[in-house]
């Protein structure tokens, strides 16, 4: 009489361990871990406890750059609209005259006059909550090369000498001399 019971060909599962743990291994050796990059700023300190901080500083209108960026990722300087390719050179003059005159690149932006003093300066940016992350970054980043320019410029005309080579102290000068001076905010409707 048979028996109603079949054998059954088996997997061998000992080394399964192993190619799992050698492939794991081999993962982790191969995989490329990202290096993600923020916006390096910082912060202004917190508002003390039991103080009013929205009273806070009055400035010139004179020396506010409005710097806005809509839903649709478009660039308003001025409440006009401009290339994102502009932005750098307007931030430049802007920031840049010392107060001797108006600003050549701000030319059909409602008659901007330029900044008091690059000390007195500020670049107000201003976006909105659907503005796309890489728009932003990108804004963010003409603002910084014209800061970065400025003070490279500084460095060969008053240090008389590449910015790479600057001691502590000549590098705290050139960040008094232009101060990076950016406000944020969201566009209110």
């Amino acid at each position: 009489m048979k028996s109603s019971r079949r054998d059954y060909p088996e997997v061998n599962a000992g080394s399964m361990a192993d190619i799992a743990f050698l492939l794991l291994i081999f993962f982790l050796v191969t995989a490329v871990i990202p290096k993600d990059k923020g916006i390096n700023r910082k912060l202004p300190p917190p508002c003390p406890v039991n103080v009013d901080c929205s009273d806070g500083i009055v400035i010139n209108k004179r020396n506010i750059l409005e710097v806005k960026v809509n839903a649709k990722d478009e660039l308003l300087v001025e409440n006009e609209v401009i290339s994102i390719d502009e932005l750098k050179d307007i931030t430049k003059a802007f920031l840049n005259n010392n107060g001797d005159g108006s600003c050549d690149y701000c030319v059909g932006l409602a008659d901007k006059k330029s900044s008091d003093n690059p000390k007195k300066a500020v670049v107000s940016l201003a976006n909105d909550k659907m503005t796309s992350y890489d728009f932003y970054i990108k804004v963010q980043d003409e603002i910084t090369k014209a800061y970065y320019e400025l003070r490279s410029d500084y460095t060969t005309t008053v240090l008389n000498k590449p910015s790479n080579e600057l001691t502590l102290e000549e590098l705290q000068a050139v960040k008094k001399a232009y101060p990076f001076i950016l406000s944020e905010a969201e566009i209110k409707n």
